[in-house]
């Protein structure tokens, strides 16, 4: 299969015209029948964030986890190397107004991924041991099966996800960029690196979930900042290029880019295409990705965990990628026809020397062994959905856990063989989450009455507008309210 192939089935099927309109009318839709949630509600979301990282914050309701910790997990899985190596490769292929969209994919985002994850909190289903798990494949069985009797409805919606999320099981992005990035830096060997990210990522998910939880809740705080100062400097000390940076993103959003050093050239729609494929697998708004940690997380309310989900695009997408884009912008590589972790590596080189390519070698790989960890999570609840309660449960889980870092590492070793540039394995990346994104927002409309129901009582209950019904179910498995919601001002 030749690279115009490649980016013939990503570009034009995979991530044509249909999936961008589906995923911009359900964040227009959503906005709007929110009230501009996601807006109006962005100091709550980001005080309800930066609450839950207080050590005496009791978590009340059923879970695993504590509500930190789904949140430290899952933007531990969001920010990853998508925000590093994923943005070089759409200002690459898509040019600088690529970054135009990736912000509008991001905060159309926000609303999106509160609405998911307060949909798998609502539905999420219980263990024997009382542990919690959800995610879309069971709001697509439980709100669209049984709820609307739209069984035939749930049943393709929940096997083009199932299919589609697994698939990037065998494309794992992670590894590959992380050797990619330390082995340039430090003239390693690319597939040793990726043997020894392997070792290590095993040690990560022996763990379990729990151990999954405390590691991010310790390491994303500080990966996070870590990252935000280093490209807050090389911006600054480039502050007088901003200006024309910023000039160039919003022209060539609707315009598209014309050839200037080594950068191609790219149309309008490579911009809008690549933006929005690099924000939302980036943000995970809308991949159903992130609401499988959130379904674990200890909480009274689906909608107190939803709207973390702003808080995690917002740093996701509207801080780190946008950093990342920024710094190579300011530096001037974007036209240098590097891409991917090298074009971000060099971006970091320019602005700040030779340090500074160690320090974001060192920070990807810091994110993406935290996103490959949280995406194992992820991958487990759709395992566990697919088997049901098999008597082969345990063997299979325990088979999942020594196979799941292989295909990354198996990815490493054929791009590497065959000379594969970063761009190429992107695309193939891309091509993993058209699918599952494209069932899910489906089952996000077709479910919005139930989110909208939640958000009003959230609201009712915690912000003091509008009054609480208080026949309402805040949990599909619950039969009395009372035991979920004690005295409302928590």
């Amino acid at each position: 299969m030749t690279q115009e192939m490649i980016e013939y089935i990503v570009w034009e099927v995979l991530w044509g015209t249909p999936l961008i309109i589906t995923i911009l009318a359900i964040g227009v839709y959503y906005t709007f029948r929110t009230g501009f949630f996601q807006f109006r509600f962005l100091k709550h979301a980001v005080e309800k964030a930066i609450e839950q990282i207080k050590p005496d914050k009791a978590n009340q309701g059923d879970g695993v986890i504590s509500s930190f910790q789904a949140m430290s997990l899952a933007l531990g899985t969001t920010v990853g190397v998508g925000n590093i190596g994923g943005v070089a490769a759409a200002i690459a292929i898509g040019g600088p107004g690529a970054i135009f969209w990736m912000w509008v994919a991001g905060l159309l985002g926000m609303i999106i991924k509160t609405s998911e994850i307060t949909l798998a909190v609502y539905y999420r289903s219980h263990n024997k041991d009382g542990s919690t798990y959800g995610g879309p494949n069971y709001y697509m069985k439980k709100g669209i099966g049984i709820e609307k009797g739209m069984n035939k409805v749930f049943k393709v919606l929940s096997a083009i996800f199932a299919f589609g999320f697994l698939v990037s099981l065998v494309i794992n992005i992670q590894i590959y960029t992380v050797a990619e990035a330390v082995a340039t830096t430090f003239n390693m060997n690319m597939m040793l690196m990726a043997a020894i990210f392997t070792g290590i990522l095993y040690i990560m998910i022996s763990g379990g979930l729990k151990g999954l939880g405390r590691i991010a809740g310790t390491l994303v705080p500080f990966m996070v900042g870590f990252y935000l100062i280093a490209g807050l400097f090389i911006i600054f000390k480039n502050i007088t290029m901003l200006p024309e940076s910023f000039a160039l993103i919003f022209s060539s959003a609707f315009t598209g880019t014309a050839a200037v050093g080594g950068f191609g050239g790219a149309a309008f729609s490579h911009a809008i295409k690549t933006g929005m494929a690099r924000s939302v697998f980036s943000n995970e708004a809308g991949w159903g990705s992130a609401p499988m940690v959130h379904a674990s997380a200890k909480v009274d309310h689906p909608v107190k965990q939803g709207i973390l989900g702003i808080f995690e695009v917002m740093v996701d997408t509207l801080f780190i990628c946008s950093i990342t884009a920024l710094v190579i912008m300011v530096t001037g590589q974007w036209s240098s026809g590097l891409s991917g972790a090298e074009l971000t590596l060099s971006a970091f080189e320019v602005g700040i020397g030779s340090w500074g390519r160690i320090i974001l070698a060192v920070g990807t790989f810091l994110f993406g062994i935290t996103t490959a960890s949280g995406i194992y999570a992820q991958m487990e609840v759709v395992i566990r959905y697919l088997i049901g309660e098999s008597k082969s449960k345990d063997m299979i889980l325990t088979a999942y856990k020594w196979l799941y870092p292989l295909p990354g590492l198996g990815l490493v070793i054929i791009a590497v063989y065959y000379g594969f540039p970063g761009t190429t394995v992107w695309l193939f990346s891309d091509m993993s989450t058209a699918l599952p994104i494209f069932a899910n927002v489906v089952a996000l409309m077709i479910l919005s009455p139930k989110v909208l129901e939640l958000l009003n009582d959230y609201k009712a209950r915690f912000l003091g507008i509008g009054k609480v019904n208080p026949n309402i179910k805040l949990f599909y498995e619950d039969d009395d309210i009372e035991e979920i919601i004690r005295d409302g001002s928590s």
